[in-house]
Order: structure tokens, then sequence, then C-alpha cells
């Protein structure tokens, strides 16, 4: 294929992996030098980084490391609607036929080798040779071709999957045909491919990971075991993965000062300055990839209005949260897509609202809201920083006379309530997406079954209708660019930051490594021999 749409994460490096047609043996040794070199630091703006520890500290094979993490699984089943916490565990138990490396790349996994036709309407894999599941049985065509179905079902009509004809599998290949063109296809060729014999993938995870399922206790943890018949030679180098549950961030950090786990993530600046430098632990710098916002229902009658959508975007000061949370290592943004989709990023959206309580109060009085009115913000108490935002947020809107009551929820109930049944007012909460734009930008169109946010606006649903089924990049990108620009000049929520991640990790583990995408990578982890 000669032009497809750059995710915009390391540009020139993804820019030949969508491009290359049958370019296997290069996209596969690729595929090596990158997930297993997850040591060296990268630029945080790149949206990924990894462990500070020097590459001079040889792994040493085996151990065991303990993961701390502050909800449950919403499931194991790898084709169901899930979160983003679950998404990170099970990136270690499955693969697709292509999955994101640390620096934004597609790369083969459970496929060797692919190619996109120039029509961007033919999608053909290679079936990697002598791949096995973690229990040993060879995967199949008839596997890959089984999984995509499944997972497609599971989608329903309105997902992408809907767009493809058919799926064919023989002579080693699977290939996927599409009713319309999708240069956007390939990100989401990531869907777990799992035994079709496996009736039941939430009791019993099967999947060609790097590691095994080997427990699972609701409310107390997971844990999992290296893969012996991984494809990948020498990963992964941890013998097994323990993923703790507690209750809260509180007890989570005091499991981490305590030793008992020896990974925590989100740390804020005040837990760094706790811990001390003198600590069993390294802090690793990098980004969530979230778009950070306050998430605002156009159902409910003040919200409805854009002069009142923008008169809250002028009364938060997006700076201030972003010093006291982070010590100013978040990045502020202005629109729905994160900077590390770097040639995506609408940039003019940057500063449309800039903290300014006057022009706030002359936007409430235009809508007829001189002397305020109620707001209630719903956010997960298992995510602090969404909590400490929400807090910020209350006490920069009472300069505008918006009174505002914290609805602190279970997670389980935010997804249940307030994401899926759309009940609240606003919320504070980060969204990740794929390496697909549209996975960022679907969610406002009118009739789309994730509009939470009961957004609607018709030049918007025009707008993004052309930018999906453009296979022009250039074309893409500008009309991807307005979509934004639309979206914030609309005022449909509020975007603050793509929020700093900061990462305790004990000082006997390295290689810890982001991904622009919902991803906690063992497989890369290792001990350091002393």
């Amino acid at each position: 294929m000669k032009k497809s749409l750059l995710s915009g994460v390391a540009v020139a490096a993804l820019s030949a992996a969508l491009c290359a047609c049958g370019g296997g043996k290069t996209a596969e040794t690729g595929a090596q030098e990158t997930v297993t070199s997850g040591a060296a630091a990268e630029s945080i703006g790149e949206g990924s980084s990894a462990a500070s520890n020097s590459l001079s500290e040889k792994p040493a094979p085996g151990g065991k490391v303990v993961f701390g993490m502050t909800q449950d699984l919403a499931s194991l089943d790898p084709h169901e609607d899930t979160d983003a916490g679950t998404r990170d565990v099970v990136f270690n138990l499955y693969e697709g036929l292509v999955k994101p490396s640390s620096t934004g790349e597609m790369i083969p996994a459970v496929a060797s080798d692919y190619e996109i036709s120039d029509d961007a309407k033919t999608y053909t894999f290679t079936l990697r040779d002598g791949i096995k599941f973690s229990d040993g049985t060879p995967v199949t065509t008839d596997d890959v071709k089984y999984s995509l179905e499944r997972y497609a079902e599971n989608q329903g009509d309105s997902s992408a999957f809907s767009n493809i004809a058919d799926i064919s599998a023989k002579d080693g290949k699977i290939v996927l045909t599409l009713k319309e063109a999708n240069a956007e296809l390939l990100p989401l060729m990531d869907v777990a491919i799992i035994p079709q014999k496996n009736q039941d993938p939430a009791k019993n995870p099967i999947g060609t990971g790097p590691f095994k399922f080997e427990s699972y206790t609701p409310g107390e943890g997971i844990r999992l075991t290296r893969n012996e018949n991984y494809w990948q030679e020498g990963l992964p180098y941890l013998d097994e993965v323990d993923f703790k549950f507690v209750p809260d961030v509180e007890t989570e950090f005091m499991d981490l000062q305590a030793g008992t786990i020896d990974i925590m993530k989100y740390m804020t600046s005040d837990q760094i300055e706790t811990l001390g430098a003198d600590s069993n632990y390294n802090i690793v710098e990098g980004s969530m990839n979230l778009v950070q916002g306050l998430y605002l229902s156009s159902s409910y009658e003040p919200l409805s209005k854009p002069e009142v959508r923008q008169a809250l975007s002028y009364a938060i000061d997006r700076d201030a949260i972003n010093q006291f949370l982070f010590n100013g290592k978040s990045k502020v943004i202005g629109t729905h897509m994160i900077p590390a989709m770097s040639s995506l990023y609408n940039k003019e959206c940057d500063g449309v609202y800039t903290h300014d309580v006057e022009k706030a109060k002359e936007l409430l009085k235009a809508a007829g809201y001189e002397n305020g009115f109620d707001l209630t913000i719903t956010v997960p108490n298992s995510y602090q920083q969404h909590i400490d935002t929400a807090t910020i947020i209350k006490e920069q809107f009472a300069e505008i006379g918006v009174n505002v009551t914290l609805n602190p929820v279970e997670w389980s109930d935010w997804l249940q309530n307030t994401y899926r049944g759309g009940n609240f007012q606003a919320t504070v909460i980060g969204f990740d997406g794929t390496l697909a734009p549209a996975s960022w930008l679907k969610k406002y169109t009118t009739n789309d079954s994730n509009n939470f946010v009961h957004y609607s606006n018709s030049e918007y649903d025009e707008t993004y209708a052309k930018a999906a089924a453009s296979v022009d990049q250039a074309e893409k990108t500008e009309l991807y660019k307005k979509c934004q620009k639309i979206l914030t000049d609309d005022a449909a929520s509020v975007y603050i930051q793509d929020p700093a991640n900061l990462v305790a990790v004990n000082k006997k583990f390295a290689g810890y490594t982001f991904y622009p995408t919902s991803a906690e990578d063992m497989s890369v982890l290792y001990q350091v021999s002393k």
C-alpha cells in the first residue's frame, strides 16, 4: 500500500510499518529489536519511555515481580469490552496478528508478515511458522478466523469490524476483504487470537502471549507464569508476575513503602517526596497517554448550551492543575487527542481556552446563568489523579458561581452508570485509545454507542464520516484535525492534560517500558544481576 494514515507516534518508523507491503522479514526484525530493547530511556514527548536502569546491568533470568493495581479486572475474556486497567494485564496473555510496540508501530505477532492493498480493501496476513498457544497446541488459521469473527460479533454493528465482508483462512494466510476502504484497520488487528476449542476464555485464558494464566482471585489478584511456548526467543525474563489488587491508593502506597509490591504507577509528587531519594525505588517518568478531561453531559440542561461549556473551559486553570499534581510534567492539551499522535494532533486547539474568569462569567451571563448553577462531578475513587483534579476544579468553578458537588463512586459503578448508562452531569476521567485515530474521535458522533456525553453536531458528524472514509493520508489527517477543532470550539468537553505517569519500580528490576496504548509489558522487565 503506497499511502496509509500514520498514527503519529514515531512517525518515520510507523510510516514504514503501515506502508510496507509484504515486508515481513524487515518488520519481524524490527519487532525483535523494539520489544527486547526496553531499557533505554526515550523522550516522554513521544509518549513512551523505559526504565532508567542502565543497559550495562545484565538481565538475570527468572524471578518474580508484584505489580500493584487499585482495580480488579473487568473480564479475562479478551473479546469483551473492558477498561484500560484490564487491558494492561491481558496484554501479557494474548496477542493479535499484530501488536503495538513501545514506539507506536504495529509489529508482527501471531502473523509474521502482512500486506495491505492499495485501495485499503484487502488485508493479507501470513501466520507465523510454528507458533503455539500457551497450552502447547499449534495456532491455526482457523483459530485466527474464529477469533476475529467472535470479536466482531461481540463488538456489534457499530464497530469497524462490521465493514469486513469476508475472512478467509487457508494455506497459512488470513485474508480480510472489506466492504469499504479502511486505511485504519491495521491498528485494530491486535485482537487476541484464542483457540477455537476454548469456549470459556474468561475462566480459562489461553493465548500466545509471553505469560500464561496461573490463577485469579477476584478482589485479590491474578498470577501469571512464564509461557515456555512463547514464539519470541529469550522472552520473557521473569518466571512469575503477580498483579495485586488493593482497595485504594493509600493502601497501595503503604504496600509500596512496606516492600510488598514492586511497582506502583500513577504516583503523585507528594508520594515521591515521601519515598525520598534513598528509597529502594527508581521513579520512571512517562506519559499516561490519556485525554484527561472534565466530560460534560449535554443532556443536563445548562450544559446543553455551548456558551456554558465554553465558560467552564475558560474557568479551568490547566497549568495550575498540572503544576499542583505533577510538578508541571504533564502535557496540557486542548483537544481529544494525545500529543503522542503527533501527525494528527491539532496544535491549533491548544490555548483556545486560557484561564479567564471574567470571560467565563460573560459567557454564563449570555447563556442565562449569571448567578451560576449546580453541578455534580462524578469521579471514580480508584484514580487519585482524577479525584485531585476534580477537587481543584471545584475550587476554580466557585470563582464563577458554579456550585460543584463531588460524587466519588466505585469503579464498577462509574462504568455501569456513568459510562454505559450516561447518567451523570459531569465527570473527570481519562480516555485512552488505539493507534487508529477513529478510536479517539468516533465517540462524539451523534449515533455512536459510546457517545456517553450525548454530544450532537451535524458538522462534526459529516466531517468525521469523510475522514473515516478517506484513504488519502493528507486528506484524512486534515479532516481529523478539523474534527478536533470543532470539538474544541464547541467545547464538547473540557480537555485538560495528558497526565504524567510517574512509576515507582523496585531497584532490583529494570526494563520497565511505557506504551502509547494500554499495556503493561512484563516480558521486557528483568531482574538486575548483582
